[in-house]
Formats: C-alpha cells, structure tokens, sequence
C-alpha cells in the first residue's frame, strides 16, 4: 500500500479525530446492514400480509436455526478482517493480497460446505427445534431453497470484510442498495403474482445475494490498490489461511454460541403455538434494525483497533473504545425507544391479526428497552479481537450467552407462573448485562499486556 495512493474510500484509522473518522466509516455500514436485513424483513412483510400466519411462522422460524448454521463461517470473515487491517496498518502490501485471496477462496469453500449442510439436513434441524407440524413442510421447503444462495452470501461476507478492513464501508452500501431493490421487487413477483408462497421469498432472497456477490467481486478484481483480486490465483495460502483462523475461528464460535442459544429459546418459543411464533419472529426483525445499527459501531471497533495495533499507536485504542462504546449506547437507546414507540404501527406491516401483534409487543417491550446492553457488550468483544485476542471472547461467550440462557430457561422458565414468553425474553438483557461485565474485566487485563510489549504488534504473532 506504500506504493499506491489512498483513494478517497479508504480511511485512515490509525490517526486523526476517532470519533469524525469512526462516523464516516460506521453511517454507511448502518445502511448497509439495513439494507442487508431487508432480505428478511420483506420475506416477513410480504409472506405474512399476503400468504398468512402459517406461512410468516415457516419462514420466520428460520432465521435463528439459519444463523446457528452460518455463524460459524461468517465468523471466519471477521479473521479477514483483522488480518487486513492489521498489515494495511503496518503498509505490508504483499501479505495484503495474499490475504485477500486466501479469504475470498475460503468464503467460496465456506458457501459449499453450507450449501451441503442445509440441503441435507434441514428437516432434521427444524425438527429438533420442536417446529409445529403444521408449519415443518413450509418451513423445510423454504430452508433448503434458502442454502442454495450460501455460496454467494459468503463471498459477499469475506469479500465486504476485506473492504471494511481499508475502511471502505460506502461500496458494500451500494451493492446492497441495489441487490435490496432487486430483492423487494422479485418477492412482490414470486409471491403476489406467481403464489410460489414461501419458495418466492427463498428464491428472491438467493437471487438478490448473487447478484450482491457479483458486485463485491467485480469491485475487488477492478482494484487499484493492494487488496485487488485476480481471479487465477484464488487459492489457500496456508500460513494466511491459519492467521485468519486464529481469529476468525473463536469469532466464529462466539456467533454459533450465540445462534445456539437463540435457536433454544426459539425452540421455546415454538412451543407456545404458531401465533406466538408470528408474533416473535415479526418483532425480530423489527429488533434487527437496532441491532445491525449499533453492530457496526463493534465492525468499528474491530477494524479501527487492528488498524492502530498494526501502525503500533496502541495509545490511541482507549479511546477508540471509549468512542465506540458511547456512540452504541446512543444508539442503541435512541433506535430502541422510538421502534418501541411505534412498536404497533411497524408490527402492521407484518400481520393485520392482532394477536400476532400483541405477542410481538411482549418482546419488544424486553428487547428494545435494553438492547443497548447488547452493543455495549459487542463493542468490548470487537476491542479484545481487534487487540488480537479472540479466544477469550469465544469463552465468555460460552458461559454467558450460552450458558446463563440454558440456566434460566432450565430453572426460572420452568417455574408455573414465569413459563411465558415474556420470562423467555428476559434471558436475553441478564445474559447481555453481566457478560458485557466480564469482558470489561477481560479487556482492563489485556490492554495492560498490549501496553507492555516492547515491539511492534505484529500479524505473524497475533497472540
């Protein structure tokens, strides 16, 4: 990168104002990630105004068994990411491509490796998750259509992760922007015009996603710079390979730990009946909006602490935290409040029936009132792994995501008065609150090591 000049879509995160500079890099990833749930959120709108509850539950109940399977892999592209950072910060232009190719081969890997997974076991995982029988064809249906777009969805996470790694979050908004268009379009098709049912909204969302990985991949082999792709040296560079698992693995983990959870308590949920299921899947979407808002200030954190720890300015990661942690407290407060606010009016757009609507406020009267734990307690986990540590998060996580929800669904759920989907819920803000706790303590007893070393932060010894 010494040789090539900084573009206008690359960002310098290693000096300058954090809080200016985190702003410009963090405003268009909040787009994009709408955009990105978008993908779901017009399955659900579409799919329960114009197909029924039946139909809004198959596709809905999808999302947490989805994440469980795809974390792991998605995961992996965070190591893109701070591998990138680390050497565009230290201006290591070889190990920059290398890097590059390696990850986008991976991803492709990735999305095959999924694509076998979903095809093959998407019964016998919706019905481990105790889905209603009415549901299960429908919901089975649209899960195995949904993993044949997994090879695409990867490319797009590896190749957006080697982007923000340079601090370009404005392309992967764009490509968004338009696959988003293309996938409201082809749903009102598939479904309105064609009644495909759940098959349109599956078949909307894989088109939408290759048409998403094209762009990033048509980006990436018309560069400039260090982190251009040639397509004919796509291949697994092993010692490349190994640091992006030292990272990306544990992150992986940490978001399958999390999906694991989820997809417990949706197994919960499940089990209170179809309306229910409506109601809770509704309002996670709702939710998502928050929660991609306030995840791209731990994408911040993540790239701006691996770009610094690469220029060797480990002065500047305190406040690079600080700024992180009170840009997503008000942003997570602000979004949350006011989705809750209007929590009846969004659920509409959903489902008309108006049971569906009120078991969607129960859960967001939990969520959204306490959703900036979440972000508080991402950013933390981003510091440790931007820092170089992720194995330690991949723990915490373990114990408190994981393990504190199985606790409280085992004990405080079984109660006969608390069995409701409101106590299932509140799993959610105790396991946020005191594991955000935990890694405060965790990044104090790190911070001091980084502070200590002697040397330059290296890529090679990430620790």
């Amino acid at each position: 990168m010494s040789k090539t000049k900084i573009k206008n879509y690359e960002l310098d995160m290693a000096s300058g104002s954090v809080l200016i500079k985190m702003l410009k890099f963090t405003l268009p990833l909040i787009c994009s990630s709408i955009l990105q749930i978008l993908f779901n959120v017009t399955d659900i709108i579409v799919i329960g105004r114009f197909a029924g509850a039946s139909s809004l539950a198959a596709v809905g109940s999808n999302t947490a068994l989805i994440n469980l399977i795809t974390n792991l892999f998605i995961g992996l592209s965070i190591g893109t990411n701070v591998v990138v950072a680390r050497y565009s910060g230290a201006k290591d232009s070889k190990n920059i491509s290398k890097t590059v190719h390696t990850s986008i081969m991976l991803g492709i890997l990735s999305g095959l490796i999924l694509t076998i997974i979903g095809l093959f076991g998407a019964r016998f995982f919706l019905r481990l998750m105790l889905t209603p029988k009415d549901v299960l064809p429908k919901a089975t249906t649209y899960l195995r259509i949904y993993f044949l777009g997994m090879v695409p969805m990867m490319v797009y996470n590896f190749g957006s992760a080697v982007l923000r790694a340079i601090g370009d979050t404005k392309r992967p908004l764009y490509y968004l922007l338009i696959a988003g268009i293309l996938n409201v379009i082809l749903n009102l098709l598939f479904v309105i015009v064609f009644n495909l049912d759940v098959s349109g909204v599956a078949f909307a969302t894989i088109i939408s996603q290759t048409v998403s990985a094209l762009l990033i991949l048509n980006c990436l082999c018309k560069e400039k710079s260090d982190i251009k792709l040639n397509l004919k040296n796509l291949k697994i560079e092993n010692h490349k390979f190994r640091q992006i698992l030292k990272i990306g693995l544990p992150a992986g983990f940490q978001g399958f730990v999390f999906a694991l959870s989820n997809t417990v308590i949706q197994s919960s949920v499940n089990s209170f009946g179809s309306i229910v299921m409506a109601g809770n899947a509704a309002a996670a979407n709702i939710e998502g909006i928050v929660y991609f808002a306030m995840n791209s200030f731990y994408q911040a954190a993540v790239s701006f602490s691996s770009q610094s720890i690469g220029a060797g300015n480990y002065k500047r990661i305190k406040k690079i935290l600080f700024t992180a942690e009170f840009c997503v407290i008000i942003t997570g407060v602000t979004l949350g409040f006011a989705l809750l606010y209007f929590g009846c009016d969004v659920l509409k757009l959903f489902s008309l029936n108006k049971d569906v609507i009120n078991a969607g406020m129960v859960r967001l009267s939990v969520i959204l009132s306490t959703y900036y734990l979440c972000g508080m307690m991402d950013v933390m986990a981003g510091m440790l792994r931007g820092i170089g540590y992720s194995v330690t998060p991949m723990i915490v996580s373990l114990i408190g995501a994981c393990g504190l929800r199985l606790v409280w669904l085992s004990t405080v759920f079984q109660i006969s008065k608390f069995h409701t989907p409101k106590t299932i819920y509140l799993s959610y803000p105790v396991s946020w609150f005191i594991t955000f706790c935990v890694y405060v303590v965790c990044f104090c007893i790190f911070y001091k090591n980084v502070l200590k070393r002697n040397e330059q932060f290296s890529v090679v010894n990430i620790p």
